[in-house]
């Protein structure tokens, strides 16, 4: 067998693979943060720019000329043929981001007549008008005087006011679904909207086929233009909708004065305990009206105002939002991994303890105050997506922070590094998060049912309702345990190695027919199938297990004839195999660290994959920027900047580490 294997990796081979790694890890260390860290482009979604303008002319702030350039080139680059936007900068039309987009580059000044407009109003009016935008597009479009609240469903403060312990409470929510449906409430409660003035009645006049004050748009409340009806409404829905209706016109305004004000404290503590950045973008966004309306010179306004600053981003394509503060601490863990696969982290030490440190000092310290009350899972211990001033922890980056922790701190001799009672809080932290089905959703713990999910009320996304267990967060954190389960005994260990055995369990029963595994977080098979298998093989599933191989047989049974993977975004909407157009390096490092892991490292179909990342190199060792892989929510692709960088060189390292004696296993 090694013979075999050496015949196929002939000596010719190894020095152009280590030569093209050797390019890679270069160009990689080359970009690091002064801090220590990696942060890439997160842009994508087409609502969050948009609403990021519609603050500043709300809140009348102004927009400095460098952004106003910067933003209109961004829109207008992302502008597809027809005169359309989609949800994400790669999508087809989508009214709610079209229409948005369009009021958007009105208030940068962009003229009426402007060709590109021209074709942008021709696509909204042929396509259903404004009046189809999907929800969150008619509630911005409500603030921004542009459509009456009477015509949306309500968003009922008084929710929140309620019991917690009642099913359909909010608590029961996703956090990134509570989180913004929080600020909603609150601005629908006050009805928060611009006053009328020229600029706003002339985008009306292009938005919609008729005259606004002509229209009766109680009758639109449930219409949305087929463009944007991903997820349509459910019966359930329905008519919950109509029993809010009928609240709302009779609501007790004490009532719903104790309601604003209990969220209003909710607000102001997920401002507090993230410094004012909040989970996400479109939350800080909301928040920052809310406090705009409570006390438009205060401090609390100010404060989110600025911290809105942290979520713009200067692209190749113009000046956006980025989906998070930052990638920091996601794109590091990975970062340090990948390097670590290639055997030559001894050659990068300086930049390895950079990343040491950064990783040490962004881990979250403490819990949240009053977590329980403001419905907050457990935080110490925990590692972010971005940093500890975000500070909300999530499974899968507290299980890839502590798999990178664990590499460099086993490689060099560290000091000051992670004490072992952090070390110990962030396995307990895992340990917390598992569900009853054996997975790891994503923040928290799964808190409501799935039934949930027939009060999306979004249309354009899926699964937004609740944190179901994922395939990739719960491989992270088998992984993570894995690792570590040999540092602690007793009860702890026993702790460890059920929650491993059940994490197997809830694995292999979502593994597909076919061998695959759907993800959830990326494009989408490859990434899916990838985490899959090396989840179960942390477990203790042997590489030749039935589990193990037929996912490598769903992957080679895609690969393309130039030896790459090229899977389309379309595979997550439609939650099945679709082909891109092209080969991407991107799904082509996954699946080839899966078939390497899998026991295909030696096959020619590896060897293919190999050759065809090795042929896509550039000079500088970068790799060519291609399609967006990131995606949320089944619809919404988002860009990962540094997937194109880290990936490829972890796929070669293993690739190249099957061959050759002494690289640690990755």
């Amino acid at each position: 067998m090694k013979s075999q294997v050496l015949s196929l990796f002939a000596e010719k081979e190894t020095e152009s693979i280590e030569t093209v790694i050797k390019k890679g890890i270069d160009y990689l260390v080359s970009i690091q943060d002064e801090k220590g860290c990696w942060i890439g482009d997160y842009g994508g979604p087409m609502f969050l720019l948009p609403m990021h303008i519609s603050v500043c002319y709300i809140t009348g702030e102004p927009i400095p000329e460098e952004d106003r350039l910067g933003f209109t080139r961004y829109l207008f680059n992302v502008q597809n043929a027809d005169g359309s936007i989609g949800l994400h900068a790669e999508d087809e039309g989508c009214m709610f981001t079209t229409v948005l987009c369009y009021a958007s580059l009105r208030i940068l000044g962009v003229a009426r007549n402007n060709p590109d407009m021209e074709k942008m109003r021709g696509w909204i009016i042929a396509n259903g008008t404004a009046l189809g935008a999907a929800s969150w597009g008619k509630f911005f479009l409500c603030l921004l005087n542009l459509y009456p609240y009477e015509g949306i469903t309500p968003l009922l403060p008084e929710l929140w006011a309620l019991p917690s312990f009642l099913p359909f409470h909010p608590s029961k929510l996703w956090c990134h679904a509570r989180q913004v449906y929080l600020p909603m409430a609150f601005l629908y409660g006050i009805r928060a909207r611009i006053p009328e003035n020229s600029l706003i009645r002339e985008i009306r006049r292009d938005i919609y086929d008729t005259d606004y004050n002509a229209i009766d748009f109680d009758n639109y409340r449930n219409y949305v233009a087929s463009v944007d009806n991903y997820r349509p409404f459910s019966r359930l829905l329905k008519m919950i909708n109509r029993i809010q209706l009928f609240y709302e016109k009779h609501h007790s305004i004490k009532f719903r004065d104790h309601a604003l004000s209990v969220l209003f404290e909710h607000i102001l503590f997920e401002d507090r305990v993230t410094n004012y950045i909040d989970i996400g973008p479109v939350n800080s966004v909301l928040n920052t009206l809310v406090h705009y309306y409570d006390d438009p010179g205060g401090h609390h306004f100010k404060k989110s105002f600025i911290s809105l600053m942290t979520y713009l981003c200067e692209g190749h394509d113009g000046k956006k939002m980025n989906g998070y503060n930052s990638t920091a601490l996601w794109d590091t863990a990975f970062a340090v991994q990948s390097l670590f696969s290639t055997g030559l982290e001894k050659d990068y030490e300086a930049p390895l303890r950079k990343a040491y440190s950064f990783i040490r000092n962004n881990q979250i310290l403490e819990d949240v105050p009053d977590h329980k009350r403001y419905y907050r899972h457990r935080s110490r211990g925990g590692w972010p997506f971005s940093d500890r001033e975000h500070g909300w922890p999530i499974t899968d980056c507290t299980a890839e922070g502590l798999k990178a922790e664990g590499l460099l701190r086993g490689a060099f001799a560290i000091d000051p590094s992670v004490p072992a009672d952090l070390l110990e809080d962030a396995v307990r932290l895992i340990l917390s998060f598992q569900n009853s089905d054996g997975g790891w959703a994503t923040y928290e713990k799964q808190r409501g049912g799935t039934w949930l999910e027939l009060l999306n009320p979004s249309s354009v996304f899926g699964d937004i309702m609740i944190d179901y267990s994922y395939v990739e967060c719960s491989s992270s954190c088998i992984q993570a345990l894995a690792r570590i389960k040999s540092n602690y005994s007793g009860e702890l260990r026993r702790k460890i190695d059920r929650a491993i055995s059940r994490g197997a369990l809830f694995l292999k029963k979502i593994q597909r027919q076919d061998g695959s595994f759907e993800g959830s977080w990326a494009v989408c098979f490859t990434y899916g199938t990838w985490f899959g298998v090396w989840g179960l093989l942390a477990a203790g599933v042997p590489v030749d297990a039935p589990e193990i191989q037929r996912a490598c047989s769903f992957l080679l049974s895609r690969q393309n004839d130039d030896g790459g993977w090229g899977e389309s975004y379309r595979s997550c909407k439609e939650r099945r195999w679709i082909n891109h157009d092209t080969s991407q390096v991107v799904n082509t490092s996954w699946a080839l660290m899966t078939l390497v892991k899998g026991g295909w490292g030696s096959s020619l179909s590896a060897k293919r994959a190999a050759d065809f990342i090795i042929g896509r190199q550039m000079e500088n060792g970068d790799w060519p920027r291609e399609s967006l892989v990131g995606v949320f929510n089944k619809t919404a692709l988002i860009n990962y900047e540094n997937y194109r960088r880290y990936f490829p060189l972890w796929a070669l390292g293993l690739y190249r580490g099957a061959f050759v004696p002494g690289i640690e296993e990755i």
